[in-house]
């Protein structure tokens, strides 16, 4: 028998069907070697270049986090995916099957957008600004970074943050919200006896978690941050800030990225442990 450590339990579980629009927080989910079922399953291509919509790229992009997205039934492995609804700013409910879906989003967007379902979809790029920021690869410029060929994740299929890392980060930067959304992880674990450790998952790196019944991850590297999580949603002011202390104190990254050596169906509640 394998011997695991404990090291703590998902307190909240989240999917963002639409890449860089605002997801759906879940009390379980099933994952398979493509992330949680029906995460970052559609994005936006713009038209004019044929780049994915981002985030990361808010200058081009300021207004992806006034859309939300939410799947109208529960998504399963192995099963088509259901429809996939978007929320607009103005609180209007569009369906991904509507046949003039890609004009109101673009009409709202003011740029000529498509909405594009992952799958089948050749390898394709996205933008990132930098800020003028010490600590970060790059200074006040815009620049390329691919995506896995037919997904539309930046690195990784599933992202993890523990609650004791956003606990460190506020005791470095008080002024500053660190709240889960603004880091859009898929798994958010309340670390065991965390006490004043820091960036606990650090450690995690290089190792398999497993969590629950059968799900094991093999945790890949630490997550890079971006621009995105300084950026305004809901009512979360603007805060470069937020990125500041990340890069002052832990290189910029908060979380850690995992690939999954087996699947199965996370739940809220379920132990996390490393083996």
């Amino acid at each position: 028998m394998t011997s695991t450590q404990a090291v703590g339990s998902i307190v909240s579980i989240w999917r963002y069907p639409v890449k860089s629009m605002l997801g759906e927080e879940l009390n379980a989910s099933d994952v398979t070697k493509g992330g949680l079922v029906g995460d970052r399953a559609y994005a936006l291509v713009d038209s004019s270049d044929g780049k994915i919509a981002s985030a990361k790229n808010p200058r081009k992009w300021p207004h992806l986090f006034d859309f939300r997205a939410a799947f109208a039934e529960k998504p399963k492995a192995g099963v088509k995916l259901p429809v996939v609804r978007i929320s607009l700013p103005d609180g209007t409910i569009v369906s991904g099957e509507q046949a003039d879906v890609h004009q109101i989003l673009s009409k709202v967007l003011k740029r000529e957008v498509k909405l594009s379902a992952a799958t089948g979809l050749p390898k394709s790029t996205a933008e990132e600004y930098w800020p003028d920021m010490e600590g970060l690869d790059h200074r006040d410029t815009v620049t390329d970074f691919g995506l896995p060929e037919g997904t539309f994740f930046d690195c990784a299929f599933v992202h993890l943050l523990t609650t004791a890392t956003l606990d460190r980060l506020r005791s470095l930067y008080p002024q500053g919200r660190f709240e889960v959304r603004r880091f859009r992880p898929n798994i958010v674990v309340e670390a065991a006896n965390a006490g004043n450790e820091e960036f606990v998952e650090n450690d995690w790196v290089g190792k398999v978690l497993a969590i629950g019944d059968s799900v094991r991850l093999s945790i890949t590297e630490r997550c890079p941050r971006c621009v995105m999580t300084t950026l305004p949603q809901s009512d979360l002011p603007k805060d470069l800030g937020i990125l500041r202390a990340a890069a002052k104190h832990n290189k910029a990254s908060v979380g850690v990225y995992a690939a999954v050596l087996q699947g199965g169906k996370v739940r809220r509640g379920d132990s996390v442990r490393i083996e």
